[in-house]
């Protein structure tokens, strides 16, 4: 799973949160870097992306997009402290989140999108 989060400690807490929860986590911390990991990792099941990363130009509504039409084998979630998304600004199927969010209920959001799919995260 890559988790795309450009407040190191945000993206470490939800590292930690998920890991305990059995879920190996691959930490980056802007769009392009999630890009580049899904190019190079075929492991790769669920994303979980912020809105807001100012770095790289692409925000996490853009990347979810982006992520939905060039590897659509990859649940999507999408997480943030401000921006909630307009009626279609999502592709179908990923999932929104806000923060802060419970840990149980992070966990709970993937396992959703995991049970969706065939494979392990």
């Amino acid at each position: 799973m890559i988790v795309a989060e450009d407040d190191a400690l945000l993206r470490a807490d939800m590292a930690r949160t998920l890991t305990a929860a059995g879920i190996a986590v691959f930490g980056v911390g802007d769009a392009d870097e999630a890009v580049g990991a899904l190019a190079w990792r075929s492991d790769i099941r669920v994303l979980i992306t912020d809105v807001g990363m100012p770095s790289g130009g692409v925000n996490g509504f853009q990347l979810a997009a982006m992520v939905a039409a060039r590897w659509p084998q990859i649940g999507i979630l999408v997480v943030s402290g401000g921006e909630r998304p307009q009626s279609g600004e999502l592709p179908m199927g990923v999932r929104y989140l806000p923060k802060p969010c419970r840990s149980q209920d992070l966990v709970a959001a993937v396992f959703a999108i995991v049970s969706r799919q065939t494979g392990a995260i």
